[in-house]
């Protein structure tokens, strides 16, 4: 009896984990669908108003390995709910502000909150619950993380629809997280690593700085030049101050200082790798959001539904996430993401050179979904915490940081794509009309600078407007040639990354066996 109370217990506690991270990783992007809007309200620039997203950017990747370590000496459970009152009452600040800087302010307080609530999780059930059934459960938790990232905008585009105000948005964040406050409290048990040393203030400082600096470089890199000084000079800035953190750590380990990054971690090489597997990971998070834009400009969706078809994929990388938790279960993190790589291949390798209609589309990005549910799921979370021994929060935390530097970075480069591809709209016209026997220099004056000029995705309907079948005919070619040189390359490259991610995996796997070997010795003793 006492037994099933208390395993009905441990599974209530999951159930409220799940929900904090859903609810969590949902307000990265359900402000998208809502952000004209809330500009509009504040009287601000669209320039100014993506400040409500760069700052939770920025606040998320600094308090999430902040949070994670503090979790290993304080408790995550304690942790756990502090996070989540922070973020509810960042929650109630946006939805109640009164002018745009509160409003930036209550975004901020919001990230610090939401920062470590999916890190706190990870940590609390690879401490928490027996090894046989750890791989489902940060399945399950991946897959809540991603599926809310997914559909986010679409979520908002819904709400602010049934409830004709932005403000909903975020004010739905606080009877849920009350209510998983007073769960958390009765059904999470607490868990911490025992220890003695001093807190790693300077550690945490630089962390956040180098962090902080290197997230405004990339931000700046979509508006300037790599060589502009508001981006390589952050950047450079940036690598200093993590030097000095480095320089810092290593002398804190002579005076009995609990380091926010343990050096010894930075030493490990199948640490360092798993870093560089969740920066590769964050592309294909990156490449996802594109989903909407190419439905709508390779498949010729209206703008207002384009966001619904993000819905295959979001179910499939749902589906994948529980999927891959399963199979690290069964096979082990080293073969699932072998596995994962494979089923991305195919997925995104389909995108980019298969994809002329809805029915393969389809049936390509539920592939890219299941094979990005695979990722994002356990696979990473368990190598990562192998590899870190007592230090899994600090770890899982870090880990978090380079796959949001990932998600960061390539939203930016997959943009000069697609710049780069419609950009050949001007030597593609031309070719199209001779193709279709049409002079270009028949064309009235002016027109085919109407069309160019006219947006990506205004230029069908400009099209549809020109009187001739041959001419509409011409210039549809042009556009979907252009579209294709546009969206392919994106989808292309993410494969890419899944392969680089199967080399790693691959190269590094007798490593990996190895620290689950002596994770599992570790932990028996």
């Amino acid at each position: 009896m006492a037994d099933a109370k208390k395993h009905s217990k441990m599974n209530l506690g999951f159930v409220v984990l799940l929900i904090g991270v859903f609810m969590a990783a949902l307000d990265n992007g359900i402000i998208s669908a809502a952000l004209t809007t809330i500009n509009s309200s504040f009287n601000v620039s669209a320039t100014h108003g993506t400040w409500g997203i760069t700052l939770y950017t920025l606040g998320l990747a600094i308090a999430t390995p902040i949070a994670g370590k503090l979790s290993d000496r304080y408790g995550r459970k304690k942790l756990f709910l502090i996070e989540v009152t922070i973020f509810t009452l960042g929650s109630l600040g946006v939805a109640l502000s009164p002018n745009f800087a509160f409003f930036l302010a209550a975004r901020l307080l919001q990230a610090l909150g939401g920062g470590g609530i999916f890190i706190i999780a990870s940590s609390y059930v690879i401490s928490t619950y027996a090894k046989e059934k750890q791989g489902s459960m940060l399945g399950l938790i991946g897959g809540m993380n991603g599926m809310a990232s997914v559909i986010g905008p679409n979520i908002g585009s819904f709400l602010i629809d049934l409830t004709g105000s932005w403000h909903w948005l975020f004010l739905i964040n606080v009877p849920i997280g009350v209510l998983l406050v007073i769960f958390g409290i009765t059904s999470l048990q607490e868990s911490k690593v025992p220890v003695l040393s001093k807190i790693d203030f300077l550690g945490i400082l630089l962390l956040s700085f180098s962090i902080l600096s290197i997230m405004f470089a990339v931000n700046n890199l979509g508006q300037g030049s790599f060589l502009d000084w508001s981006v390589l000079g952050l950047l450079l800035l940036g690598v200093a101050i993590f030097a000095a953190l480095i320089f810092a750590e290593k002398l804190g380990e002579e005076k009995n200082v609990d380091p926010i990054l343990p050096v010894s971690l930075l030493r490990k090489t199948t640490y360092s790798v798993t870093m560089i597997m969740a920066l590769l990971s964050g592309t294909f998070i990156g490449a996802i959001i594109f989903i909407p834009s190419f439905a709508e400009q390779i498949l010729g969706i209206p703008a207002e539904k384009s966001g619904y078809w993000m819905t295959p994929l979001a179910l499939a990388s749902g589906i994948g996430a529980g999927g891959g938790g399963y199979f690290v279960d069964k096979q082990g993190p080293v073969r699932t993401l072998i596995m994962s790589g494979v089923i991305s291949i195919i997925g995104f390798g389909g995108l980019g050179f298969f994809t002329d209609t809805k029915v393969m589309f389809i049936i390509f990005s539920v592939i890219a979904g299941i094979g990005f549910g695979f990722v994002l799921g356990a696979p990473l979370t368990v190598l990562t915490s192998n590899a870190a021994g007592e230090q899994k929060g600090s770890a899982l935390g870090t880990l978090s940081v380079a796959r949001q530097i990932g998600l960061t970075i390539s939203p930016t480069v997959f943009g000069a794509m697609i710049q780069r591809g419609f950009s050949q709209l001007g030597d593609l016209i031309p070719e199209k009309l001779k193709e279709h026997g049409v002079d270009p220099g028949t064309m009235p004056p002016g027109s085919m600078d109407s069309i160019q000029g006219a947006g990506y995705s205004n230029i069908q309907e400009s099209i549809s407007n020109i009187p001739s079948p041959d001419v509409q005919a011409a210039l549809r070619e042009a556009f979907s040639e252009a579209a294709h040189r546009a969206y392919d390359p994106i989808y292309l490259t993410t494969a890419v990354m899944a392969v680089l991610l199967i080399v790693l995996v691959v190269i590094f796997a007798k490593k990996f066996r190895a620290d689950a070997a002596e994770d599992a010795a570790h932990q028996a003793e």
